[in-house]
């Protein structure tokens, strides 16, 4: 069973694009919650977030693996597929 992703992001953000793309390289699937301009979304993303709120904020399997720069080291250091593959809570 795959992993659980979800994605917090802004239609237009480069960096949530480029998230998007790594994992759509991926051939994952993912939940994306575009809350553009929706402050009560964003306060409830940065809860899950331990407050952050820059864009975008990504879960994997309810894990707060943090945003884009964070994907890419994981997916450099070669742990993202591991988590991707877990079904599991980290």
């Amino acid at each position: 069973m795959a992993a659980k992703v979800e994605i917090y992001t802004w239609r237009t953000c480069p960096f949530c694009i480029r998230a998007k793309n790594l994992l759509n390289k991926k051939g994952v699937e993912f939940t994306e919650y575009s809350i553009d301009g929706d402050e009560e979304a964003r306060d409830k993303m940065a809860e899950r977030a331990n407050g952050r709120r820059s864009l975008p904020q990504i879960f994997i399997n309810d894990y707060h693996v943090g945003g884009c720069d964070d994907i890419h080291a994981l997916e450099r250091q070669g742990k993202l597929d591991e988590l991707l593959t877990s079904a599991n809570s980290v």
